[in-house]
């Protein structure tokens, strides 16, 4: 097994914008801070002015929707470049002043993904659920959108995807994909709420649309 100084040396070659490239000027935060209640409620409400609400629902749901892409994608990233998966649980996230996540690094290599991306997904599920009084099952549907995002964004396949999926088990959905411009895209099982904030409309492949709709829109941005 490779150790994670190596991995980024891969990474950076093989994989230039890999999430952990760029964190200068940012501040890092490890993972587990960021599952403490009182801390990780005041994160959640940090952009409430740019969004233009209060509604902790949605303000949660969009700050998991971002934080599970960052979370996942040491992990996802290096175990679909190099075989060999960075520790979820040694991420620390670089986070810009204004609550945006554009950055995470692993400084550790773990045996099993599955079970370490299960661990790191349950737990801040179970800790937005009991914030923000919503099921768990929505938090891990946003997850698994993410996992499934990140592998095609590293080079992986559907498969891959399905695949890495199965190994967390049965509490993440299984990822969706369809073909639009000869390109694999995700099939969104999950919704970010964006379009319930301020002057926002619904995402180009939110599932709270028609199906031809969302058809539609998915040609005309990827061909």
């Amino acid at each position: 097994m490779l150790d994670a100084r190596t991995v980024y040396r891969i990474l950076d070659a093989r994989l230039p914008s890999h999430a952990g490239s760029s964190t200068s000027g940012l501040v890092g935060t490890p993972v587990a801070e960021l599952l403490s209640p009182p801390d990780l409620l005041d994160r959640i409400r940090v952009p409430s002015r740019m969004y233009g609400t209060r509604d902790l629902r949605v303000l949660g749901t969009l700050w998991w929707y971002s934080a599970s892409s960052v979370l996942v994608a040491p992990t996802v990233e290096s175990l679909v470049v190099t075989a060999t998966a960075l520790d979820p649980a040694r991420v620390t996230v670089f986070i810009h002043p204004d609550g945006r996540m554009p950055a995470a690094r692993s400084d550790a290599v773990c045996s099993d993904a599955g079970a370490a991306l299960r661990s790191l997904i349950g737990s801040f599920a179970s800790v937005l659920g009991e914030l923000l009084g919503v099921s768990e099952r929505v938090f891990w549907a946003l997850a698994a959108d993410s996992l499934a995002n990140r592998v095609l964004w590293a080079g992986g396949t559907p498969e891959s995807a399905v695949s890495l999926a199965g190994e967390i088990g049965e509490s993440l959905p299984v990822p969706r994909f369809v073909s639009a411009g000869g390109q694999d895209v995700v099939r969104r099982g999950s919704c970010c709420l964006i379009y319930e904030t301020r002057g926002a409309g619904k995402c180009v492949s939110c599932p709270r649309q028609e199906p031809e709709e969302r058809a539609a829109r998915l040609r005309e941005v990827f061909g």
